[in-house]
């Protein structure tokens, strides 16, 4: 099978409550990339029991992800929309990619030791080894580029290194397959632009906006009415001073900084544009627009989920649908997989 030229993926996991910061960081550009791209985008269940085994409502997570997809602009025609757990494949490159990473790679992962924490011997394996089911599900499609935000660049390095060193092992055993000069997988390139691709709390503009968050107030969901909108970006934590006229007079400011983020990128304009507007106002003036702007981007998307999440045997026939045209890719790249290591059938 050729190697593809300009084929995305990129997963998200169905732990609930998708909000702005996902949608700007991540799902809004998943939409951008289907004109330039072939695009894979994965509800990535597998990877949602990693840290927590029993999930009570793992079914309806994966479809409110899969119908945020499609509710936001994706494709599930041209493009592949997919659930993680329909194709075995992921967990099977995952399992040889344990055999090819190395124990020193995995230790080095913040996000590894910043969701352990102190009680890291109790960590799952699965948590420990999760980048190497990402890198898995990557290279099953043999993707060329994965967006990706600040969090995740970590994880894309070690996707990297896995590809180098499969690549360098099995030289002599992947020639024969001619994907190119890099060897059998590609050395995936990241996608990192746009404004705001990294959301901050509504509570406190230094920690990242979170489905994890106990304080719903903190973060804008995607289910959110319009209603909730307002009320959330009305108490919005902020301080007393007026906007000024450039961003570097916002850098001490986050909860300033963080709104007019947000403004620019809802409004698709360059941040400095949002402050030469804004500039000299106070924040009672500032946040009724950015809810009213808030609240214009959003409801559509907000009233196509509900509509697709009220007939669940559409969602299900959507992630069946693509799951089947990705195994189609997953078992080629396995069939080759399996040949280059040797194995028997």
């Amino acid at each position: 099978m050729a190697q593809p030229q300009n084929r995305v993926f990129s997963g998200v996991q169905p732990t609930g409550n998708l909000h702005l910061g996902n949608y700007l960081g991540a799902i809004r550009k998943f939409v951008a990339l289907q004109e330039s791209h072939e695009c894979i985008y994965c509800v990535v269940d597998l990877h949602a029991v990693t840290a927590q085994l029993v999930q009570e409502n793992l079914k309806n997570q994966t479809r409110e992800i899969a119908a945020a997809f499609i509710a936001s602009g994706i494709d599930p025609q041209k493009h592949i929309v997919f659930n993680q757990s329909q194709v075995k494949e992921h967990a099977e490159l995952a399992w040889l990619f344990n055999c090819v990473a190395r124990m020193g790679w995995l230790q080095r992962m913040t996000q590894f030791k910043d969701k352990a924490g102190k009680n890291a011997q109790n960590a799952s394996v699965g948590l420990f080894s999760y980048p190497n089911l990402m890198a898995a599900d990557i290279l099953l499609y043999r993707a060329t580029h994965v967006p990706v935000g600040d969090d995740q660049k970590q994880h894309l390095e070690l996707t990297r290194e896995i590809a180098g060193k499969f690549n360098h092992d099995f030289g002599v055993q992947i020639k024969q397959y001619g994907h190119g000069e890099e060897g059998y997988f590609p050395i995936t390139e990241p996608i990192i632009e746009g404004p705001a691709t990294r959301v901050m709390s509504l509570r406190n503009g230094s920690g990242k906006m979170s489905k994890s968050e106990p304080s719903d107030m903190s973060r804008i969901n995607l289910t959110d009415s319009a209603d909730d909108i307002a009320k959330k970006i009305r108490k919005a934590k902020t301080d007393p001073a007026p906007l000024p006229e450039t961003m570097e007079e916002l850098t001490e400011r986050p909860e300033a900084r963080n709104l007019i983020g947000i403004y620019a990128a809802l409004a698709e304009q360059p941040p400095q544009s949002v402050l030469s507007e804004f500039a000299g106002q106070q924040f009672g003036t500032f946040k009724p627009a950015l809810a009213e702007l808030a609240v214009e981007k959003l409801a559509p998307i907000n009233a196509e989920m509900r509509k697709l999440m009220d007939d669940t045997a559409h969602i299900d026939s959507i992630l069946a649908d693509g799951s089947d045209r990705a195994r189609i890719i997953a078992q080629e790249t396995m069939r080759e997989v399996r040949e280059i290591f040797g194995f028997l059938g």
